[in-house]
C-alpha cells in the first residue's frame, strides 16, 4: 500500500496531507501563530470545588477555566502534589526522584474536596484542547509520549500495546523495558517498538526522563498559571506516529521545513532521510497531488460515491448524524435486500475515512438502509469494526439495533476539522448584484500601479483563476509583456484552480499575501 505525506507552507498555516494509494485519508491544519496544546504541562491554581460533579475548576492561563474531574486526576496525584510542593521549596537542587517515597493511591470512589483544595497549585497536562464553549479538560495523570515508549512518573508497571499480538515479542518487549526502567517510572510500550532493539528504547527513554527534570528544574520559578512544558507542534507530533509506516515519500514546498523534517526525521529515523523531498514545482502542491479536488468532494454536507450512493452529514453540538443513501445504485437485476447490503458495505468503508478526515469526535449515529436479515446485519458491523481498526483515536461501535442504527463513541481532543465547500458566487460575491467582468482588468492594472509606484515592491507574484491567467499571458504583446514595458518589473502569474472566476491575489517576494 503505497502512503504519501503531503506538506503544504503558506503565510498563514501548514497543512498536513496523508494520502494512501493516491486517496486522501487524514487532513490537519495548523495555523503558525497557533499551539498545539494537548500533551502540554501547566501548573495551574484551583478556582473552583463543585462537590457535584466531584470535580474542579483550574485556572491553566486560558480564556476560559480548565475542568478536571476526580477520574482524572490519577491514582498517584497525592505523590505527584507533594513532589510538587518539595520543589517548589527547593531552591537550590531537584529531590532525587529515585529516593523519593511515593504516596497511597487515591480511592477510586473518593471525593475531589479530599485531594484538592482552593487555591491550591497543581501540576496538569491538557487531555482535550478548548471545543465550542467549554475550556480544556486536564489530567493530573502526567505521562509522556516517545517514539517507542511513554513514561509515567509515579508508577511501576510495564505495560505493553495491544496492537503487538505476538506473544514472544510482548515478552521480550518487557524484559527489555524492565531492565532500563527507572525507579517509581511506570512505562507503556508502543506499537512502534515491536522489533526495536534496546538502544532504541533506552535512547527514547533518556530523552523522555530529560523532559521530566526540565520541568522541575524550573519549577520553583514559576507561579501559576504557567506553561511548564510544550508538546512538539503537530506536524512533528503526527509524524512521530505515523512515520513507522511505509511512506513513498515526504513532501513539503517550504525550505525552512524542509531543512527541519530532515533534521527531525533523521534524529528518529536516519534511514528514512530520502523520503523527505522539497517541492519546487509551479502548480500549487496541493493541487498538483490531487488534494484540493478531493477536500471540495470530501467535506460538507453531501458526499458522493463512485458508486452512486451518497451520505449526508449532519452535525450538532452533541452529536455527528450520517444517513447511508442509495441514490441510483439499485439495479433492475438485484434485490432489496442484496443492493442495500451491497450499499451499505461501500458506505461502512468511506465513513470510517470521513471519521478520520474530519477528525469527528463524541457521539456518531449512522442510518445504514434498512437491511430484514439478521446475517447481513451481523456481517455490517464486522466490517464497521474491521475498516476502523486502523483508526488510532479511541472509539467503541455498537451492533445494530432494531432501527438499523450503528451508534458510534469516538475520542475527541480537538475541535473538528471544519471546510467550507460551498464558494460565493463569483459574479455577485452574495450580493445578488454581479460585477462587470470587463472590470477586472482594470482592477488588477490599478492595483499593480499602487504597489510598484506608490509601495515600491520589489517583487510582484499575482494568483488568478485559469481562465484569466490564459486572458493575461496570451500572445507575444501579452498583458504581461504590456505591464513590464510600463513599470520595468516583470509580474509572475499562477493560475489557481481553487480561486473563484473574478479572484485575484498578490503576493511580495516572500510570498505574503498583500492585503489592501
Amino acid at each position: 500500500m503505497n502512503k504519501d505525506f503531503i506538506i503544504d507552507v503558506n503565510s498563514q498555516n501548514v497543512t498536513i496531507a496523508l494520502l494512501e494509494d493516491k486517496m486522501l485519508i487524514e487532513l490537519h491544519k495548523e495555523k503558525h501563530d497557533s499551539k498545539f496544546s494537548v500533551g502540554d504541562i501547566h501548573l495551574g491554581k484551583v478556582k473552583k470545588i463543585i462537590p457535584g460533579l466531584n470535580a474542579a475548576f483550574v485556572d491553566v492561563g486560558y480564556t476560559k477555566e480548565a475542568f478536571l474531574h476526580y477520574l482524572d486526576l490519577g491514582p498517584q496525584v497525592r505523590s505527584l502534589n507533594k513532589y510538587v510542593k518539595l520543589t517548589s521549596f527547593s531552591k537550590n537542587k531537584r529531590i532525587p526522584f529515585d529516593k523519593f517515597r511515593c504516596e497511597e493511591d487515591i480511592d477510586k470512589a473518593g471525593k475531589i474536596s479530599d485531594v484538592l483544595s482552593v487555591n491550591m497549585p497543581v501540576l496538569v497536562q491538557i487531555a482535550k484542547e478548548p471545543i465550542s464553549s467549554k475550556g480544556p479538560r486536564i489530567t493530573s495523570e502526567i505521562s509522556f509520549a516517545g517514539r517507542y515508549i511513554v513514561v509515567v512518573p509515579f508508577s511501576n508497571r510495564i505495560t505493553v500495546s495491544q496492537k503487538i499480538k505476538d506473544l514472544e515479542e510482548r515478552t521480550r518487549l518487557k524484559r527489555l523495558v524492565k531492565s532500563i526502567r527507572p525507579e517509581n517510572f511506570g512505562i507503556i510500550v508502543r506499537t512502534n517498538a515491536e522489533n526495536k532493539k534496546v538502544a532504541d528504547l533506552l535512547k527514547d527513554l533518556n530523552d523522555l526522563m530529560s523532559k521530566w527534570n526540565g520541568i522541575f528544574d524550573k519549577l520553583p520559578d514559576l507561579n501559576p498559571p504557567s506553561v511548564v512544558f510544550r508538546e512538539l507542534d503537530r506536524t512533528s507530533t503526527i509524524l512521530r506516529d505515523l512515520l513507522n509506516e511505509s511512506f513513498n515519500s515526504l513532501v513539503v514546498n517550504d525550505e525552512e521545513m524542509f531543512e527541519d523534517l530532515r533534521a527531525y526525521v533523521k534524529s528518529i529515523d536516519s534511514s528514512k532521510i530520502d523520503l523527505v523531498k522539497l517541492y519546487k514545482g509551479k502548480t500549487p502542491i496541493l493541487e498538483n497531488y490531487g488534494i484540493s479536488r478531493q477536500i471540495k468532494s470530501s467535506f460538507g454536507k453531501k458526499v458522493n460515491m463512485e458508486s452512486g450512493a451518497y451520505l449526508i452529514i449532519e452535525h450538532t453540538e452533541a452529536m455527528h448524524v450520517i444517513d447511508v443513501n442509495s441514490g441510483q445504485r439499485l439495479r433492475k437485476d438485484s434485490n432489496q435486500e442484496s443492493s442495500a447490503m451491497e450499499t451499505n458495505m461501500v458506505s461502512a468503508q468511506e465513513i470510517a475515512r470521513q471519521l478520520v478526515l474530519r477528525d469527528m469526535g463524541g457521539i456518531i449515529v449512522i442510518d445504514f438502509i434498512d437491511m430484514i436479515n439478521k446475517e447481513n446485519r451481523r456481517l455490517l458491523y464486522e466490517k464497521m469494526k474491521d475498516v476502523m481498526k486502523s483508526d488510532r483515536a479511541k472509539h467503541s461501535i455498537l451492533p445494530p439495533s432494531k432501527f438499523g442504527l450503528i451508534q458510534i463513541t469516538r475520542q475527541r481532543v480537538r475541535p473538528e476539522m471544519e471546510i467550507e465547500v460551498q464558494e460565493q458566487c463569483p459574479m455577485c460575491g452574495g450580493s445578488g448584484e454581479s460585477k462587470p467582468p470587463i472590470l477586472v482588468i482594470d482592477d488588477i492594472e490599478n492595483n499593480i500601479r499602487f504597489l510598484i509606484l506608490e509601495q515600491n515592491e520589489l517583487s510582484l507574484t499575482l494568483k488568478v483563476h485559469p481562465f484569466v491567467h490564459a486572458y493575461l499571458t496570451k500572445g507575444l504583446f501579452s498583458y504581461v509583456w504590456k505591464w513590464y514595458k510600463s513599470y520595468k518589473k516583470r509580474i509572475k502569474i499562477l493560475a489557481d484552480p481553487s480561486y473563484h472566476f473574478l479572484e485575484f491575489h498578490f503576493f511580495n517576494a516572500d510570498q505574503d499575501e498583500i492585503k489592501f
